[in-house]
């Protein structure tokens, strides 16, 4: 989760300018509070999360203590193969996050069967990153999704219109998803080679190579 500092500073003149910080870490965010408190010429020193939830720096000090050990700046990468013959897809996810002071990387697949199309396995590749991150207990943050099924990501974001009744279906859950869990999405789309590892991943599953691997990244 990114936060934003604003803050009135007083002038010699005693005049008051708001000011506003770009979007920033948890523990720079508090640094950054503790020092514009102690120059003595602030008021109103608010931190605002990217859902604009606020609080003072000592609310904001202690929220960073509870959430401490709670998956951060998170990021998920997903890709779906489909086999026509069989009908089954593979399922590839790589999720990078910061816990605590260390970072982790998790990847996973899984493979599905009584697929349709290349899309829906897509779709349920997305579908699957969501239930890890259910699993982390992720909620309420915000969330970097990057895949390179253009089609996927935009008819997420509303951009372009789903006609068809199966990939409505699996918007439909997603957005559910993401609704109860209370996380904030951002769809990116990658190219292809950006996404070799979330691919290679969905290409073991069909080989019946089952994956789940969590790894902290030094």
């Amino acid at each position: 989760m990114k936060y934003r500092l604003e803050w009135m500073y007083k002038l010699k003149s005693n005049d008051k300018v708001q000011c506003t910080s770009e979007w920033i870490s948890g523990d720079v965010a508090v640094q950054m509070g503790d020092e514009l408190e102690q120059t003595g010429k602030i008021s109103d020193l608010y931190f605002y999360d990217e859902n604009g939830t606020s609080w003072i720096l000592k609310e904001m000090k202690k929220l960073l203590t509870e959430i401490e050990e709670e998956p951060q700046d998170i990021t998920v990468y997903f890709d779906g193969g489909f086999q026509k013959q069989t009908n089954q897809a593979g399922l590839g996810v790589v999720i990078f996050f910061k816990q605590g002071k260390k970072k982790y990387r998790i990847r996973a697949n899984e493979r599905f069967d009584e697929m349709d199309s290349n899309n829906e396995a897509e779709y349920a590749a997305f579908y699957y990153g969501l239930r890890i991150l259910e699993d982390l207990g992720v909620h309420h943050l915000s969330c970097e999704f990057k895949g390179d099924s253009q089609v996927v990501l935009k008819q997420l974001e509303g951009d372009w219109p789903c006609y068809e009744e199966t990939l409505n279906r699996w918007l439909d859950r997603i957005e559910e998803k993401i609704k109860s869990m209370k996380i904030k999405p951002k769809y990116t789309p990658i190219s292809r080679n950006e996404n070799k590892e979330a691919d290679k991943l969905a290409t073991q599953a069909l080989e019946g190579k089952e994956i789940f691997a969590k790894t902290q990244i030094l």
